[in-house]
Formats: structure tokens, sequence, C-alpha cells
């Protein structure tokens, strides 16, 4: 028994995530995970989410136990303390947001284009967009 447990956890990796730009110490970040497209930007659905106090410069989170295969990040500088990401007319964000491969987007954003492979232990740098 004890080597099926082994190998179940022998896929799984960790994920360190390097926020640039994080504007002032107010509130926290908030760092979600996804692993389909159809759950991307639906918070209750995310695979994992982290949380830290916002630190102005760079915020760092680390994910453990992912298992290997695609993934794409939303990132958010929840600045107000109220957990969400703020937008105007329910589309535009109001607080700092970071997505993986930094894409520029015009409208909401898609998984395929902040889709990005785990294979092993990884690190990402994310850009925080105001």
């Amino acid at each position: 028994m004890l080597m099926i447990t082994k190998f179940a956890y022998a896929d799984e990796v960790s994920l360190s995530v390097h926020i640039k730009g994080v504007k002032n110490n107010h509130g926290n970040v908030f760092v979600e995970l996804y692993n389909e497209a159809k759950t991307f930007r639906k918070s209750a659905q995310a695979f994992a989410i982290l949380q830290v106090p916002a630190t102005e410069g760079i915020v760092t989170v680390k994910f453990d136990g992912v298992k290997k295969g695609h993934y794409a990040i939303l990132a958010y500088h929840d600045e107000d303390g109220n957990g969400l990401l703020n937008k105007r007319f329910g589309m535009i964000p109001t607080e700092g947001y970071a997505l993986s491969n930094n894409p520029v987007v015009i409208g909401p954003p898609s998984f395929e284009d902040s889709d990005f492979e785990i294979l092993g232990d990884s690190e990402l740098n994310l850009s925080m967009h105001y």
C-alpha cells in the first residue's frame, strides 16, 4: 500500500509564481490557478487559490502538489480587501491584475492566451497591470 501512495505523489510538482509591479501594501494579492478553459476566471471553480498580503514590488506564492499538465493563472491585487477583483461596468478591472504569459488583452482574457504547461517544478513571472 505504501508503494501505491509513493507513486501517486510522483507526478506532483511545485509552481512558484512571482508577480512584479504590485503598487502598494494595501490589501491582499489573490493568485488563482486554473486547469480547464471552461472554469477560467470563475473563482469558485479554480483548481487552487492562494492569498497573501500585498507587498509593494514583488509578491511570490508557491503552489505545491500540482499535477503535470496545462494551466492558466489569474492574479489580482485586492486593495480594498473585499475578496474580489473590482470591475467597472462588470468588465473593466479597477484593481491590478496579472495573467500567466502576460498577454495583451482587449476584452475578457482567455485560457488559451494564458495557457502554460507544467512538466516539473516550475517558476513563472507575471506583471501586474493597473
